[in-house]
């Protein structure tokens, strides 16, 4: 159990950065990180230990964040917006260092199962097949994702703005 710990407690920061981009806030994010440690921990003897922990504990993230956003949809309703995309505060034309604020903005105007996904990848260092797994999804389907949003990405970096896409269903 010990040894269990001390690997969970070597995740956190991974954790962190993957809530934060899941949920674009820090409270939330920490609020997600001790969830999933939490379900983590009481499910510790369902962990092989000759398996990926860190896919294992993004897994249990991902889930955790989807049942969440189902319960304050069925809670709370469907959010309406304005419409109102937020302001781009790049000095247009002028070349500049990117910041990580810079980073941010951009990662924000991604939509989420995107921003998943450029996480996974870019960020964290998953091949697509690890990516797949976590997300239950097929390895085209997160391919097409991160191609998505890595051209949204590149358009924005250059000040220029994204098409918007409607969703067919």
């Amino acid at each position: 159990m010990e040894h269990f710990g001390k690997l969970l407690v070597e995740q956190i920061p991974r954790l962190r950065r993957y809530a934060r981009a899941l949920t674009g806030d820090s409270h939330l994010a920490e609020d997600l990180v001790q969830d999933s440690l939490g379900r983590a921990w009481s499910r510790m003897q369902q962990w092989q230990p000759d398996s990926n922990l860190r896919a294992w504990l993004f897994t249990i993230m991902h889930n955790l964040h989807v049942n969440n956003l189902r319960r304050d949809r069925h809670q709370y309703g469907w959010e309406t917006t304005d419409g109102n995309e937020p302001a781009d505060t790049r000095q247009q034309g002028q070349e500049r260092a990117m910041t990580l604020q810079d980073l941010e903005q951009g990662l924000a105007q991604l939509p989420a199962d995107q921003r998943e996904v450029l996480m996974l990848v870019c960020v964290e260092g998953m091949s697509y097949q690890q990516v797949a797994d976590i997300l239950g999804l097929p390895t085209g389907t997160v391919m097409s994702r991160l191609h998505r949003a890595r051209e949204r990405m590149r358009l924005w970096m250059h000040g220029e703005v994204p098409p918007k896409l409607r969703r067919v269903k």
